[in-house]
């Protein structure tokens, strides 16, 4: 296993590797658009600010750290891969990435479906009022509770990814007098160029049913075989923060290969496949994603190739964007604590949150940038390591950027593309109170998600 982020936080003192981050870039007050949502603006007095609103103002308002969503640039990118697939393919909000019943509202009014893999994405989807045909189910390992919640609420679809699944959603939906639509998760043995931890259509892992040595097939046959079960496709995902489409490829090319010997050995052709997510966005300038168009046209070709290939008519496509959608929706606001340089290393800038509101650093070694959004500055530039506040050394925001040398506590800084998977994934270590999400829009901003309060901690702490 390679990782650079360890339990006890043993290199977290590493130098810069060699050719990253070579040179600081030309202007420290710029903000780059391709990085941050699209209302975020510095004005000519150096004052930065989302959907018409000084960050200053947000800090006062709701206190800092938060995450303040720009929820015109979320809309806009639902809209965008509605109309990238159009009529002939369903986009279907990947929830884990950040769920809370305003995103399932807005999703609803722009014409997203959902995917959800717990209960309690369900309970909100549905509390949101998100109709449950429009509602996919995942999850590797779901309990016998959470299959009968989905079947009695009539979810669009449940993505099966085991056996002992397969015999439990049909057991589950004749006592329910039901039949339920159902897709068969297989692992296409594609390993995306991604994280280790993230990468998930290589066979060595948890998820979905291996094409090799006819398990795919197999469960196939079974679905075909049982009452409760409505088998309308093939489910793939090979992995997250994807920008080569190559691997979509192999996956379609395979995925459609078991389409052929469905066809071929029961007579039927399964009118869906749905691809996944896992599509990049971009952390930092050096990332280079694609638009959903590109995506849409590129996965289109892919399907309707290999479909004729075999003689197949094109199945529906479906696909799970939530990170491309809700990822560059949002920036952490914090408030600088503490400025320590070290000697021919760096400066470490710790804030007032840390790895409790965004754990990816940590975990996958993931990198972002951060600028001073409170204030203009033309101090030269420094390398800095922005760090939070909990009792662990791994505990690091920004591995390596430039901030400017007259940086100062008591000045804000922002941390962009956090939209995905930081609140969703945030903790309480050490007691810290999960922040806020705050929606921005048009000069007016609301809380979508309260900041945990102590009496929060306290409730749950039945003594």
């Amino acid at each position: 296993m390679s990782r650079s982020a360890h339990p006890a936080g043993p290199r977290h003192a590493d130098v810069l590797p060699e050719g990253h981050y070579t040179a600081p870039p030309a202007d420290l007050n710029s903000l780059d658009p391709k990085v941050w949502s699209r209302t975020v603006a510095r004005d000519d007095e150096g004052a930065v600010s989302v959907g018409g609103i000084e960050v200053a103002r947000l800090a006062e308002e709701f206190g800092t750290p938060a995450y303040f969503l720009d929820e015109d640039d979320f809309r806009a990118r639902c809209r965008a891969w509605r109309d990238a697939f159009g009529t002939e393919a369903d986009v279907f909000y990947a929830g884990k990435a950040f769920l809370s019943r305003a995103i399932v509202r807005w999703l609803q009014e722009e014409g997203l479906n959902l995917d959800v893999c717990s209960a309690g994405e369900l309970t909100t989807a549905l509390a949101a009022g998100m109709p449950a045909e429009r509602i996919a189910y995942h999850g590797n390992n779901k309990s016998a509770e959470e299959i009968e919640r989905a079947v009695e609420a009539g979810v669009g679809r449940i993505v099966l990814d085991s056996f002992q699944e397969i015999a439990r959603v049909a057991h589950t939906a004749e006592r329910l007098g039901k039949r339920q639509r159902v897709q068969i998760r297989v692992t296409v043995g594609v390993e995306a160029h991604t994280h280790e931890f993230i990468a998930t259509a290589h066979e060595d892992q948890k998820f979905g049913i291996a094409l090799a040595g006819g398990q795919a097939a197999e469960a196939v046959r079974r679905a075909l075989d049982l009452d409760g079960l409505e088998l309308i496709g093939i489910h793939s995902h090979i992995g997250s923060q994807i920008f080569d489409m190559a691997g979509f490829e192999v996956s379609a090319r395979r995925v459609v290969q078991l389409l052929a010997e469905v066809r071929d050995e029961h007579g039927v052709e399964l009118p869906e496949i749905d691809l996944g997510g896992g599509l990049g966005i971009a952390y930092t300038s050096d990332d280079d994603p694609r638009e959903p168009h590109e995506i849409a046209k590129a996965l289109s070709e892919i399907v309707t190739r290999e479909c004729e290939s075999a003689g197949l008519a094109t199945p529906r496509i479906s696909v799970e964007p939530g990170r491309a959608i809700v990822g560059p929706t949002a920036f952490t606001l914090y408030r600088v604590g503490t400025v320590k340089p070290l000697e021919g290393l760096r400066t470490y800038v710790s804030v007032d949150g840390g790895m409790s509101d965004n754990i990816r650093t940590a975990l996958y070694d993931a990198e972002y940038t951060v600028a001073l959004v409170s204030r203009r500055s033309d101090a030269e530039p420094m390398l800095v390591r922005v760090v939070g506040k909990h009792c662990e050394s791994g505990d690091i925001v920004v591995k390596d950027a430039f901030l400017p040398a007259d940086l100062a506590p008591g000045d804000l800084i922002a941390v962009p593309a956090t939209g995905a998977y930081c609140r969703s994934m945030a903790s309480n270590y050490n007691h810290a109170l999960r922040p806020p999400v705050v929606a921005v829009k048009n000069g007016e901003a609301r809380v979508i998600v309260r900041r945990e309060t102590e009496e929060d901690l306290l409730r749950l702490d039945v003594g």
